[in-house]
Order: C-alpha cells, then sequence, then structure tokens
C-alpha cells in the first residue's frame, strides 16, 4: 500500500509539510509506504473549462506544459491522497486549486478514476480559516467517491512561522490520530 502527500504549500518544508509528515509516521509504523510532492516551485495551471478530458478519456490533462499530469499520474499509484494546503485568506493556496479542479474533472471524465482511494485534507493556518480549506479540499474527495476517515479533531495546526505547527500540541495529536485512522482503513480496504 502507498500514501501520497502533496504539499501545497510555497514553503517546501513548512508546517503544512511538517502536519502530512506527522500522518507519514503513523502510516510508516504500520508498513504502509508514503512519497511526499512538494508544489513549491511547480506549476500548475488553472482549468481551462476545454473539456477535452470528457472528449479524449486517457486518463490525463490535455495541458501538458506543466506539473499536473505528472502529480495526477502518481495520485493514480496511490492507494491513499493526502491533501494538504496553508490557509491563505481563509482558502487553500491556488497551486492546490488548479490541482484539485484538474484532478476532479479528469477522474469524473475517467469514469471516477479516484473512486474508493482513502483521502485525506489537512491545512496549517496563522489563526483561522482553516476549517473552509479542509472542507474545500474534501469537496473533492467527496464527487470523487472518496473514503475519508476522521479524528480527534479538524485535520489542522495552527502555527505562522516555518516549524511553529509543532508547538500546536493537539493540532500534531489531531494528525498522530488521522495517521492511525488512515492506516486502519487502508488496511480494512484491501484485506
Amino acid at each position: 500500500m502507498k500514501v501520497l502527500g502533496i504539499n501545497g504549500s510555497a514553503r517546501r518544508n513548512g508546517n503544512t509539510a511538517i502536519l502530512i509528515e506527522q500522518i507519514f509516521k503513523e502510516l510508516e509504523k504500520e508498513g504502509i509506504e508514503t512519497e511526499m510532492i512538494q508544489l513549491a516551485g511547480k506549476s500548475i495551471r488553472g482549468c481551462q473549462a476545454c473539456l477535452k478530458c470528457i472528449q479524449n478519456q486517457d486518463k490525463q490533462c490535455s495541458i501538458k506544459n506543466d506539473f499536473f499530469n505528472e502529480c495526477y499520474n502518481k495520485m493514480l499509484e496511490a492507494d491513499g491522497i493526502i491533501l494538504g494546503s496553508p490557509t491563505y485568506f481563509s482558502s487553500m493556496s491556488t497551486e492546490m486549486k488548479a490541482l484539485i479542479d484538474r484532478a476532479g474533472f479528469v477522474s469524473i471524465a475517467n469514469n471516477g478514476l479516484l473512486r474508493r482511494k482513502v483521502g485525506v485534507a489537512v491545512s496549517a493556518a496563522r489563526r483561522a480559516g482553516a476549517v473552509h480549506t479542509v472542507d474545500s479540499i474534501n469537496h473533492l474527495f467527496f464527487i470523487s467517491q472518496m473514503i475519508v476517515p476522521g479524528s480527534s479533531y479538524w485535520n489542522l495546526g495552527v502555527g505562522l512561522a516555518e516549524g511553529e505547527v509543532v508547538n500546536d500540541a493537539e493540532g500534531m495529536q489531531t494528525m498522530q490520530v488521522l495517521g492511525e485512522n488512515m492506516a486502519w482503513l487502508l488496511k480494512k480496504l484491501n484485506a
């Protein structure tokens, strides 16, 4: 089994990555392979609404000159997907939004390619807005017929400066429980 974590932050190893890594620790304890993709420095354009994914049904987006198709292929190979984003003005980063829009269209256009994968959303925030970010990411999972485990609180961590999220004991505990629940669910689904 494999879980792909995608960090939608402009900071490669900032607070969002730390939250994903906390989940990875629990998955790795259970023998589940993990991989992190950093969207920082990568170009992912927004959906152009060309509908070629519906016409072509080739499991790809027709936009070929950015990072999306490479990232999406890794999503298809994974049993579970963690999408993490910092909270920018009460929502996700633009890179994460572009990834979600295009992944959703390509998946639906190709008979539900993400169906029954396990999906987890996480967000790092300075203070507020992270619940909306997590909820917005979950919309991709639900419309794509993915399975979403819960945790002991909302899937968020509080911190502004790089690394500050480790001081949010409840946020880190939430990620630990989320990782435990994701591992349990993946094992049940793959039994």
